[in-house]
């Protein structure tokens, strides 16, 4: 089955005219409308606009135009915009939102001649930890229907371990790639903040968010991630550097190379199934001939505080946009004030509003120089304990989630437990760093993350290390059966 090859088969199928774009699209469809209403990881599917997509790749195709994703379906998440396809953000707020423009990553997409298969589930606005916080549907793990797929981008990841897409692109705030690829036993990587243009993506926090694949593979999340990445004049966080090169992907070695393992990272609370896999995984490395040092952060012990109080007080300001006046749902109410009110609060869910208060608070007067101003210092630090470490070590590694895929509902009456599952990704965050999370594993039949972390801007670095754990670890390709 076509569902079955990783992006980079399908792309040399279909450049040596073994595939037809339209064969490999309707395979895709074929899928999703086989096994989605199990796994619930769509939001919107146009079957016509993804075959239109996939007639303009075969013509490049035809006409030796084409190159590495030309014809290669990818999945969206529902909050990169997409014009003429509704984008809603998984939120009742912005049910019916049809944007008039592409994000550029969409644009690039569309360039390379990837095909486009629909739109993914998130939670609300990107705000949280298992794709439970939707206000449309759930999303269900692959590898176990009764356990979540992390979040908040779900049902990217979902899509792409399930094969109903073979890439898939995300966002990432807190760990809302790494985190859910980890639990879904795929490869996901967030690059360097600016890297990635994030004009189009309707934003949480901005100085946090960033675009990312998820894949099958390394080698796949290469080669979309240099697709969508390089300077974006629309983007003022934009780096004026290149798109990331693939070039080089299959060129490294692991002999010889530093790699810090923080203290932090490896808390006896841990799941003790993740923390034995991950160490196995070590194990494999030093074999390889990877040099690991433990070493002290201790700031990372105040990632999580940080992260919550600047994540939610840019999103107190981003999401004052939503006032039922402009775009999207309005519920009407006694003059404007009434209408903005009655609009939020029907329109926000919970943990929405909730991050919108906290944010508020943070900022106001009489409390942004405790709360706020505090942890802008305090991620100061950790970035100075970063830049530190990279002038040793080559990398950094840790588990990506502190747990594997819990159950569905296990975890909705314990919003602080849920939060801690960000420990590990939050730092990459904070610090504006390449990070990526690769299957290592399994533990009671669950897959285990392993995430990599680089210094800033150093993507194509990052992105040949793993590639050479991933050939390290085999256990890394085994995939889910939900037949």
């Amino acid at each position: 089955m076509l569902t079955e090859f990783s992006a980079a088969e399908l792309s040399r199928k279909i450049a040596s005219k073994e595939v037809s774009c339209r064969e490999v699209v309707d395979a895709f469809l074929d899928r999703i409308a086989r096994d989605d209403s199990r796994l619930g990881c769509f939001l919107t599917v146009d079957p016509e606009k993804a075959r239109e997509s996939a007639r303009a790749a075969q013509a490049m195709v035809d006409t030796g135009s084409g190159g590495p994703l030309t014809g290669v379906p990818v999945a969206l998440k529902d909050n990169i915009s997409t014009e003429g396809i509704e984008t809603t953000c998984a939120s009742k707020i912005l049910k019916g939102y049809i944007p008039p423009f592409d994000a550029t990553v969409v644009t690039r997409l569309k360039l390379a001649g990837a095909t486009l298969l629909g739109k993914t589930n998130l939670d609300e606005f990107a705000m949280g930890t298992s794709t439970e916080n939707s206000a449309f549907q759930l999303t269900r793990n692959p590898w176990d229907l009764d356990r979540s797929p992390g979040g908040s981008s779900g049902g990217s990841a979902a899509s792409v371990a399930g094969r109903l897409a073979p890439l898939a692109l995300g966002s990432d705030t807190g760990g809302s790639i790494r985190q859910p690829a980890a639990l879904c036993g795929v490869v996901g990587y967030k690059p360097t903040y600016g890297r990635c243009s994030r004009y189009g993506l309707i934003a949480f926090g901005s100085s946090l968010d960033q675009i990312g694949p998820f894949a099958r593979s390394v080698e796949d999340a290469a080669l979309i991630t240099e697709a969508i990445t390089g300077h974006d004049a629309m983007d003022g966080t934009s780096l004026p550097l290149p798109s990331i090169s693939s070039a080089r992907l299959k060129e490294g070695s692991l002999k010889g190379l530093k790699a810090a393992l923080p203290k932090e990272l490896f808390a006896e609370s841990m799941n003790p199934g993740v923390l034995s896999t991950v160490y196995a995984a070590i194990e494999s490395l030093k074999r390889e001939g990877v040099r690991f040092t433990e070493i002290s952060m201790p700031s990372i012990a105040l990632g999580v505080t940080t992260y919550y109080i600047i994540a939610p007080a840019e999103a107190s300001s981003n999401l004052a946009r939503f006032d039922g006046v402009r775009y999207g749902v309005r519920v009407d109410g006694q003059g404007h004030i009434g209408l903005v009110e009655r609009t939020r609060a029907e329109g926000f869910g919970h943990e929405v509003k909730s991050r919108i208060m906290i944010g508020t608070y943070a900022l106001s007067a009489g409390y942004y120089d405790a709360y706020y101003l505090r942890a802008l210092r305090i991620r100061s630090i950790m970035q100075h304990e970063f830049e530190e470490t990279f002038k040793d070590f080559d990398f950094v590694l840790s588990p990506t989630s502190p747990v594997p895929a819990f159950r569905l509902g296990e975890l909705r009456m314990d919003p602080m437990a849920m939060k801690l599952l960000d420990f590990c990704t939050i730092p990459a965050n904070l610090g504006g760093m390449p990070g990526i999370s690769l299957n290592c594993g399994f533990t009671e039949g669950l897959p285990v993350g392993l995430q990599l972390m680089g210094a800033p801007s150093e993507d194509e670095k990052l992105l040949q290390i793993a590639y050479s754990v991933e050939q390290a670890l085999p256990t890394a390709t085994n995939w889910p059966s939900i037949a």
